[in-house]
Order: structure tokens, then C-alpha cells, then sequence
């Protein structure tokens, strides 16, 4: 959300190293008609779509995302990216303190690397997914195929990726590391990259919690708080 804040001063991406405002990938701008009347329009990849009252202009207001998706939620540009580097020390903090523990107790190579055999059952999983299908008894103790490739790509692609274009869209960084804008196409390319890995690891945290709950939601945080689970055998259950 202090990300959005920080957006909503230049409300367009685009690629390489300078601003091309004639071609932007993505702009979200309030646009005044004809009649003179203002509409939010966002444009991706040069194709206008409408998007009043939620992108662009709403409820009076021309600002790419609305004050109830920004922190803050007035228009205050030094004040959200201190709340965005704030944020940023505790995402890198947690990230680090997760993969440290990861690595030391195997989770990553015992319960996250898919399988030979994972990857034959990918299209199956993916239909079980697509139509709720969801594992019971003992396959519950295992993480699927799909999980084991979102988690793994969450944490050890797309969060380090997060941080590494966040560090490269720094002046003080890219003085001291100059090849780090070189590998991700510029400064704007980084920016972009930036905005759509943030939007992917918020797209996963809510296909999670929206997983968690129609999976067994009391199960699930009693799972995560105390380690207790219960597993479904044909319609008994008993603890895990």
C-alpha cells in the first residue's frame, strides 16, 4: 500500500532506462472528454480500458489507486515511502529469518523441492485445484505439487527479486553497484519489475487465505499456532 502511494506520483511503468511518456507498458491517468467530464482510464500495453471510480480518477479525485488502497491514504509522498522502507525492513528481516530456517532444518529440500514423481502429477493436481478438490487422510501431512511450486518460487524467486530491484532503484546502491541496473535493463525496468513482482506476491497471498479457508479454516490456524491437525479418514477425523 506505501508502494501504491509511492506510484501514484508517476502513475506509469516502462521499460529500459529513461521515462518514454509517449509509450508507457502501464498508465493510470484521470483523462478529461470531450463534454468535460473526467474518467479514469488505465492503459496497458497501448490497449484503454475505463477504469472510473476504483483507477485513475474516483470519488472526485484524479490518483491512479484510491486513498483506501495507499498508506497514507492522503496524497503524501515522502510520508509513504517511509512507511515503504519501514515495511522493507521487515519483510527483508523475515525473509532472512525463514530461509536461515529453511536451509538448517531441510524444509526446503525435504518438504518444498518437487519430486520425480510431483511432476508427473501436476495436470491432475491442477485439476483437482480447478474443480476444489482437496487432498484427504495422510496425502494432508505432504504439500502437492502446485504448492510446492508456488512456495518455492515465492520465496526464493519472487521475494528476493522484490528486494534486489527495490536495492537497484537507489542512487546510493546503484553508485556503489553500478551492474546491478545493467542486469535488469535500467532503472525503469527495474521499477517495473518491481511493481509486478510486489502485485505476484500479493496475488499469492490471497489465493492462500482464500485456500486456507476453504480448506478448513479453524483446522488450518490451529494447524499453524500449535502444530495440531486434524486428518480426515472417510468421514473421521483424528489428530496429527
Amino acid at each position: 500500500m506505501s508502494g501504491l502511494q509511492i506510484f501514484n506520483a508517476h502513475p506509469a511503468l516502462y521499460w529500459g532506462d529513461r521515462s518514454d511518456r509517449d509509450r508507457p507498458l502501464l498508465s493510470i491517468r484521470p483523462v478529461q472528454t470531450e463534454r468535460g467530464d473526467i474518467q479514469g482510464i488505465t492503459t496497458i500495453f497501448g490497449h484503454q480500458f475505463k477504469t472510473t471510480g476504483v483507477l485513475g480518477y474516483s470519488h472526485g479525485s484524479g490518483r491512479a489507486f484510491p486513498a483506501w488502497a495507499t498508506i497514507p491514504s492522503a496524497k503524501w509522498l515522502a510520508m509513504g515511502r517511509q512507511w515503504h522502507l519501514a515495511f522493507a525492513w521487515l519483510f527483508v528481516i523475515n525473509g532472512l529469518i525463514f530461509t536461515a530456517y529453511a536451509l538448517a532444518s531441510r524444509h526446503v529440500s525435504r518438504d518444498l523441492a518437487p519430486t520425480r514423481m510431483d511432476w508427473r502429477s501436476i495436470g491432475k493436481s491442477l485439476k483437482d485445484h480447478l474443480v476444489f478438490r482437496h487432498s484427504t487422510g495422510e496425502e494432508t501431512k505432504r504439500y502437492n505439487v502446485l504448492q510446492k511450486l508456488a512456495y518455492t518460487t515465492v520465496f526464493f524467486i519472487v521475494g528476493p527479486l522484490i528486494v534486489l530491484t527495490g536495492l537497484a532503484m537507489s542512487p546510493t546502491i546503484d553508485t556503489a553497484f553500478p551492474g546491478i541496473l545493467t542486469i535488469l535493463g535500467g532503472r525503469q525496468a527495474a521499477r517495473t519489475i518491481h511493481f509486478a513482482a510486489c502485485f505476484s506476491f500479493v496475488g499469492f497471498i490471497l489465493i492462500h487465505v482464500f485456500q486456507v479457508m476453504v480448506t478448513g479454516f479453524f483446522n488450518n490456524i490451529r494447524s499453524m499456532l500449535t502444530g495440531w491437525f486434524t486428518i480426515k479418514h472417510e468421514g473421521v477425523g483424528h489428530e496429527a
